[in-house]
């Protein structure tokens, strides 16, 4: 199977399973990368998901044997790359061990956030082939690293290794090699122990600010909160009877 899942508790591991082709996706694992990602969202039982790749190599991007071979990634509606424009409900890690470029650099970037070891290479690397950023990477790039610092990468297709991609935020955390999907299962537990109604409200609000006028977005904001006070106030309560402290974080 090109695309594993695996439970962890409350988490969902996807794992793109290509190693013989560094994870590069063909048409038959962008659907199952979208079915994977479709299924894990809409699932109660799962809190937070894992996106990462088999054999120490996150995604070398779109298969492109299989461009030349004139397969029809086109006829994925959420992007050639599968989930790429899927608008996810649950917080999204990524684990990234070994190159995440050109289409598998936007599959990171559909993440909130990425783990990535030093053995991590990121980079716009279908710029050699004339192959376009169309999953996303021309308008998550620039919204998570800044406008310079994407076009830098966009512009020259180079190579930005794990320690510079920590230095301007691509990455969020940075473990010895092979220690980043240990790292991003560590990270999504601490997220899935936290109440959920409110954790996914703020990410929507977050996200959807970028869309929206300062004072549309704040209104945004505090009408979205409304539907998590019930949580609020029972973690108000739990907060006056002493609990909630020194990491306690026991759902509420």
């Amino acid at each position: 199977m090109s695309v594993l899942v695996e439970r962890v508790n409350s988490i969902a591991v996807i794992t793109i399973n290509r190693p013989q082709a560094k994870n590069a996706v063909d048409p038959a694992t962008a659907s199952a990368l979208l079915a994977a990602f479709t299924e894990a969202d809409a699932d109660p039982a799962v809190a937070v998901m894992v996106l990462t790749g088999a054999g120490g190599e996150f995604c070398a991007g779109a298969d492109l044997k299989a461009v030349a071979n004139g397969e029809a990634f086109e006829q994925i509606a959420h992007g050639p790359m599968g989930p790429s424009r899927l608008a996810l409900d649950k917080p999204l890690i990524a684990a990234i061990e070994g190159h995440a470029v050109a289409g598998g650099l936007e599959l990171a970037l559909l993440a909130d956030m990425r783990v990535a070891s030093q053995t991590a290479a990121f980079g716009v690397y279908c710029r050699r082939w004339g192959v376009p950023l169309i999953d996303g990477g021309t308008v998550r790039l620039p919204r998570i690293i800044g406008e310079g610092r994407a076009m830098d990468m966009i512009l020259t297709g180079r190579k930005v290794d794990a320690e510079e991609a920590l230095s301007f935020g691509l990455i969020n955390r940075l473990t010895p090699p092979g220690g980043a999907l240990a790292g991003a299962i560590e990270l999504a537990e601490s997220l899935a122990r936290f109440p959920q109604a409110c954790l996914r409200i703020d990410r929507a609000s977050a996200r959807a600010a970028f869309d929206r006028p300062l004072a549309e977005a704040l209104k945004a904001e505090g009408l979205a909160g409304i539907a998590a006070l019930a949580e609020a106030k029972r973690g108000a309560s739990r907060f006056a009877d002493g609990l909630g402290r020194a990491g306690d974080f026991e759902t509420i």
